[in-house]
This record gives structure tokens, sequence and C-alpha cells, in this order.
């Protein structure tokens, strides 16, 4: 039996644990579904539009892909905290850690040389900066811009995944899925 004729009786729930982290990505989307049509929700995804960026930046600066899940939990839990406090905004603590992040990579001299710290610094400069406009901006407008930072933020995952760069596959994975259908849910509904 040849490999495709096996792959094409595979059960789909064999798929589905090939695939665990789009199914975890579509799983998520479907229980935040409809969240985005306040500008209370958009105003949070801009805010998690800067959540993303800092956890690129921050898995490419220590160097360690494998630590993609645990720094996702480790970041989104303050985040989460911060948001529900509502004491001061997260927009604020998410940019000054990717401050933090981004003068530290330079002070070892990763944004001299040639590094993959390099790339995810402009990266987040550039997400940032629409995660950030997303939040200043008209909410109608905001909107928009923020469906933008997340499909190109997904495309971004995508290339990652590709390219096997940065982050976990799985990580890569789950991250594009999520980041594109919160775009395609910001502009439809």
């Amino acid at each position: 039996m040849t490999t495709a004729t096996t792959r094409a009786r595979q059960p789909w729930t064999q798929w589905v644990k090939g695939r665990w982290p789009t199914a975890l990505a579509l799983l998520i989307a479907v229980r935040t579904f409809g969240e985005s049509q306040t500008d209370e929700g958009v105003t949070a995804l801009a805010q998690a539009a800067l959540l993303l960026q800092l956890e690129y930046l921050v898995i490419t600066k220590l160097r360690r892909r494998e630590a993609s899940w645990p720094v996702i939990v480790a970041l989104f839990i303050p985040f989460a905290v911060l948001r529900e406090l509502d004491v001061v905004d997260p927009a604020i603590v998410l940019s000054a850690l990717s401050l933090v992040v981004l003068v530290w990579g330079a002070v070892e001299g990763q944004l001299d040389r040639p590094d993959p710290f390099r790339v995810q610094a402009l990266g987040a400069l550039g997400f940032g900066a629409l995660a950030v406009a997303g939040l200043v901006l008209d909410p109608d407008l905001g909107r928009y811009v923020v469906a933008a930072a997340f499909f190109l933020h997904g495309i971004w995952d995508f290339v990652h995944l590709k390219l096997d760069k940065a982050v976990a596959l799985s990580y890569a994975e789950f991250c594009g899925v999520v980041d594109v259908l919160i775009a395609v849910e910001l502009v439809t509904l």
C-alpha cells in the first residue's frame, strides 16, 4: 500500500490529532466569535496584537523555540489580569515590555548584525505601530487597522511555519489560523 493510499484512508480524527494547533485555533475562534462587534472588543484585540509581537520578540531573544507555548501562557496571564483589573492599560505594559526586550537585544548587539532577533524587532515595530494606530484612531477606522495587523501577523506566522524559524511550528500554525480568523471577523462583522 502506498503512503498516499494510507493517508487517504486515515480517519478524520487522525488528521485532527496531527493538526491540533489548527483545531485549537478554530475552537478559540468559535468560542470568542462576535466579541469584535463592540468598540471595547476592538480595543481588546488591538491590545492582543501588541501581545503577538511581544511573544515572537521574547521567544527569539531567548533563542528557545521550545519555549513558545510557555511564553504565550506566561504573557497571556498577566495580560488577562491587567484587562480584568482595569488599573493600567495593557497596551502601555506590553509596549514597555517590548521596549525592554528591544533594548536588551540592542545592548547585546543583536540589532547590529544579521540575527533572527533583528527580523523580529522589525516585525515588532511594524505590528506594534499598527496595533497602537488601531487604539488611537476612530473606532470604525481602527477596526480595519487592527484587522490588517492580525491578517499581516497571520502571514508572518505562516512564513515562520514554512521556513521553520523563530517559534515552535505548532505555535506558528495555531497563531496563524487564529490571526486570520480574527482579521476576517473584524472586517465582516
